[in-house]
């Protein structure tokens, strides 16, 4: 069932989302080498308790143990924090879910600690470029397949990376995933028509080398199936006519990004 949100619902879909922005921010404050995840996760956590929400993520479906997923390297999403250390060169992916006034947002974010290679930063700054090219399509009167063909388009097509077929981007609202799914692959004019009120997550979830994965032992990472780098980039938008409203913001995370001289943001 897809809900068509009224303008108050938006709003505070909105207010979840950019609390969500902010949450990333502190992970782009405090990352660097020999900083475990685990205490990212724990600043998070009490970042958005503090802000008056509870993590999204949090004993999800009563078996996710974190309030973050924190992925590196190759692994492409739902990473478990842990106390192993970040390490110099590492892509750290964090995403996050934030609940507040009834209403989830969900955003996520993929950082470089230190240096890497330019054929990573090109993953992320491609990957990062796709979330806005699928964003373009997510407007009335489209279909899901136009946001999913302009994603794949850019990142397999025209670069030559891996498009993860198995997750996808989803509906948003008083549960964390509703309708319709949001594949990052697809052909234009096909899948469900999009309408105005509609609130989805779009998150290119995108490979250096093939599109396979698989689950590791935790049951919850996945991971590349050929060990290269995965990048991560989500927002949340409103369905409109003519222009897709973002609601969440990456604006203060690309802020405490730059800010802070052990990660690296010259790759966008």
């Amino acid at each position: 069932m897809i809900h068509y949100r009224s303008p108050l619902e938006i709003e505070l879909i909105r207010k979840s989302a950019l609390l969500v922005g902010d949450a990333l921010a502190e992970a782009a404050k405090m990352l660097k080498a020999g900083v475990t995840t685990m205490q990212v996760d724990a600043r998070i956590e009490q970042f958005i308790r503090d802000n008056g929400a509870v993590p999204s993520f949090k004993n999800y479906q009563g078996t996710y143990p974190f309030a973050t997923c924190i992925s590196v390297n190759d692994a492409v999403v739902h990473g478990f924090p842990t106390n192993s250390v970040v390490k110099e060169g590492d892509i750290v992916s964090v995403d996050v879910g934030a609940f507040m006034n009834g209403y989830h947002g969900d955003s996520a974010y993929t950082f470089i600690v230190g240096t890497t290679s330019d054929d990573v930063k090109k993953l992320l700054r491609v990957t990062k470029e796709s979330l806005y090219k699928g964003i373009e399509k997510a407007v009335h009167g489209n279909r899901v397949g136009d946001i999913s063909f302009a994603i794949q388009d850019y990142t397999e097509k025209q670069h030559g990376y891996g498009v993860v077929r198995e997750l996808v981007g989803h509906g948003l609202g008083r549960n964390l995933h509703e309708d319709p799914q949001v594949p990052n692959y697809g052909k234009r004019g096909t899948g469900t028509k999009l309408k105005e009120g509609t609130v989805i997550a779009i998150e290119p979830m995108i490979n250096l080398g093939k599109k396979d994965i698989y689950h590791d032992e935790d049951g919850w990472t996945i991971r590349t199936s050929d060990g290269l780098p995965s990048a991560h980039y989500e927002h949340d938008v409103c369905i409109k006519k003519g222009k897709a409203d973002i609601l969440s913001s990456f604006a203060s995370i690309e802020a405490a990004e730059k800010a802070n001289a052990n990660l690296d943001a010259t790759y966008y």
